[in-house]
């Protein structure tokens, strides 16, 4: 398999983003990295030069969908083209609904599916003109099943991200465009924070196994496999009255 040369990452400035920055740059990768906090950004992207093949960086708000793609041909000029982009930048804010917190959970799916929209309408652009690239798409296990309360945007914001990915990824079957969906389990990172469970994974694990299933490429991915790859199929196929207590 080919190696995915020059990658873009969204929401690169923390968590999972940060993470997956890490261990590429370690593999003397190209990268381009986009969030909203420039600080973070130029601090980590100082630190990643000695051992990336070339880091470049841009302030991102994946909401303002008109930027979005002007930003990844910027980021794309700077490493002279994209071998993949993933679709990381995300949002955990959530309460239930009709409880007075509308403006949350729109801001969720704004965020998770709106400018995860935008940014695989800007990838795939790129993409169609080289005739080659993998688009990867994080969403969660959370989007394989409706859950309840707080989590409820959330969840409904990454199965419409799982599915808009099993649609690209019939449109470009045995094509050179590639579309992976990779959907973490409970990694700690600051979007999990405060969740108390014995399935959570510490943040190098669950980074390790993220970077794996990425490099596979994959059509979907449990993160990490184990257990993660057997409780998504019992919450897709298990039936709701027995689901429901999963979740």
């Amino acid at each position: 398999m080919t190696t995915r040369q020059r990658i873009l990452i969204t929401g690169a400035s923390s968590g999972l983003g940060e993470g997956m920055a890490r261990r590429f740059a370690a593999q003397g990768r190209s990268l381009a990295l986009a969030a909203r906090r420039r600080e973070k950004l130029e601090a980590l992207a100082e630190e990643l030069r000695p051992s990336a093949e070339r880091v470049e960086v841009a302030t991102l708000d994946v909401t303002d969908v008109e930027a979005v793609p002007q930003v990844f041909r910027r980021l794309a000029d700077g490493l002279g083209g994209l071998d993949r982009v993933v679709v990381n930048a995300g949002l955990g804010k959530g309460a239930p609904l009709g409880t007075g917190k509308a403006a949350a959970n729109i801001e969720t799916v704004q965020t998770n599916l709106v400018g995860a929209l935008a940014q695989a309408e800007a990838a795939l652009e790129i993409f169609r003109a080289q005739n080659a690239g993998h688009l990867v798409l994080v969403s969660s296990i959370s989007g394989v099943r409706g859950m309840p309360k707080a989590q409820a945007a959330y969840s409904a914001s990454k199965a419409g991200l799982t599915a808009l990915g099993q649609g690209l990824q019939a449109e470009f079957a045995s094509s050179p465009i590639t579309v992976s969906i990779v959907a973490p389990g409970y990694i700690e990172t600051d979007i999990n924070r405060g969740v108390k469970t014995s399935l959570m994974v510490d943040t190098d694990k669950g980074v390790d196994a993220l970077v794996k299933a990425i490099e596979a490429e994959k059509d979907w991915a449990p993160v990490p496999a184990w257990p993660w790859t057997p409780i998504a199929a019992a919450l897709k196929f298990l039936p709701a009255s027995i689901s429901r207590r999963l979740v």
